[in-house]
């Protein structure tokens, strides 16, 4: 009786092309910039110009812009700190819901149809930047005061946070910032400063788990990060530059970017399940 042949073993999957390191500095430079600029991670503008110029798919581009965005995120922090525009116990407290939050929104993914989710989001942020641009922020910067409401409610945003930013895939500052501002009473560039303290544990968080799936392109993550986080120190400097009523309307144009981009994502979404 003959042996039947063994079949070939599957080849391994090819890695992708290497981009040029000054498309990867393109791409840091210009996240930074809005990444000390607003408070923000970046990956609204960085996960969509990897895909563009490094050639990398939607995951690959996710996860090595939230590596990027770790050691911009610090220098933006230390930066926002140095000026007194950052509320520690604040930041704390949405760090712990971001975090549980995170973990529930990454399980929701599976569970939830996300269609009607996607949409309410949307008109969300363009809700808020409509408020944000009728209605300039206010520079001053009073810290929130620690007490038993005002320490559930920021644990609370922190929990939408991380819901948030694992169902639909965006940045914790988008939410944040504005939250910030309107709900609790800080001023644009303490909301900007706690922003980006806050995020440091998430997205220190997802990058060790993204190492550990091998999904994040270290090269690309390193170049982009060390030009980031250089472009993060003007971005700073830019925000304490500009008026508030100006940096509120550019950042309402910031959130009506991500609203367009996470209405095109949904819109595919939808065409792929009909298909």
């Amino acid at each position: 009786m003959t042996t039947p042949p063994a079949s070939p073993e599957p080849e391994p999957e090819p890695e992708p092309p290497r981009a040029a390191a000054w498309r990867l500095l393109v791409v840091g430079a210009i996240g930074g910039l809005l990444s000390g600029m607003f408070g923000v991670g970046g990956g609204i503008v960085m996960v969509p110009l990897l895909i563009l110029l490094a050639g990398m798919d939607q995951r690959r581009a996710s996860a090595t812009s939230l590596a990027a965005i770790v050691p911009t995120a610090v220098a933006g922090s230390i930066t926002y700190f140095a000026n007194g525009q950052v509320d520690l116990v604040a930041a704390a407290f949405v760090a712990v819901g971001g975090i549980v939050g995170g973990w529930i929104g990454a399980r929701l993914l599976a569970r939830l149809p996300l269609e009607w989710l996607r949409w309410l989001f949307i008109a969300l942020l363009v809700a808020v930047a409509v408020r944000l641009a009728i209605a300039a922020p206010d520079r001053a910067a009073e810290p929130v005061p620690l007490e038993v409401g005002p320490a559930l409610g920021l644990i609370a945003l922190g929990l939408v946070v991380g819901i948030a930013s694992g169902l639909f895939g965006v940045g914790g500052g988008l939410i944040m910032v504005p939250a910030f501002i309107t709900l609790f009473g800080l001023g644009d560039l303490m909301a900007r400063g706690t922003s980006l303290v806050a995020m440091i544990p998430t997205a220190v968080s997802g990058t060790l788990t993204n190492l550990r799936t091998g999904i994040v392109d270290l090269r690309a993550a390193l170049i982009a990060g060390l030009a980031a986080t250089l472009a993060a120190f003007p971005g700073v400097a830019l925000a304490f530059l500009v008026p508030p009523e100006v940096g509120g309307w550019l950042f309402a144009a910031l959130l009506v970017i991500a609203a367009v981009q996470l209405a095109i994502r949904a819109i595919r979404a939808q065409r792929a399940a009909r298909a």
